[in-house]
């Protein structure tokens, strides 16, 4: 069963060592915690959002941040969501984004939670979805330019049932 509690300064080596490319870094960061490879210091900038921390009976297993992006606790966003690659593909993703989903919803009380993915990252794209997540239609695109490649970030949200 997968529990949530705050996450501590003692869990920064072990999740940025689930972050195995350059690629795959840039997938979940978008370049806003500093250059690959990323270094402790860097990290801490997720010590500024609310950040949590993932873990079932055999130990950590994820990571995300939620954060308010206007001037209500109206929504909150999900950010730098990962999950232990020994975990991927089992459930742990999904089920750990529902457990922040009751956060936002029930201990915050926001009305929506909202996320942006880039489009090459359909793992991610796809745990989002089967975890309640919807694409979003923007007035914006929004993109990055990443490796020498421009990136669409899809947003995607979820509404208070």
């Amino acid at each position: 069963m997968i529990r949530l509690r705050p996450y501590k300064k003692e869990d920064t080596n072990r999740i940025l060592s689930w972050c195995q490319d350059e690629k795959s870094f840039y997938q979940w960061t978008a370049g806003r915690l500093g250059e690959y490879p990323i270094k402790e210091a860097d990290f801490s900038f997720v010590e500024k959002l609310m950040p949590f921390t993932a873990f079932d009976e055999s130990g950590m297993v994820g990571f995300f941040t939620l954060r308010n992006p206007g001037d209500s606790l109206d929504e909150l966003r999900f950010g730098f969501v990962i999950v232990d690659p020994s975990k991927r593909g089992k459930g742990y993703g999904k089920a750990m984004l529902r457990m922040g989903l009751k956060f936002v919803f029930e201990i915050y009380g926001a009305n929506k939670a909202s996320l942006g993915v880039f489009e090459n990252n359909t793992k991610a794209y796809n745990c989002y979805k089967a975890a309640g997540f919807k694409e979003m239609i923007s007035n914006k695109d929004e993109s990055y330019h990443i490796l020498g490649e421009d990136w669409k970030c899809i947003e995607m949200a979820v509404e208070k049932q």
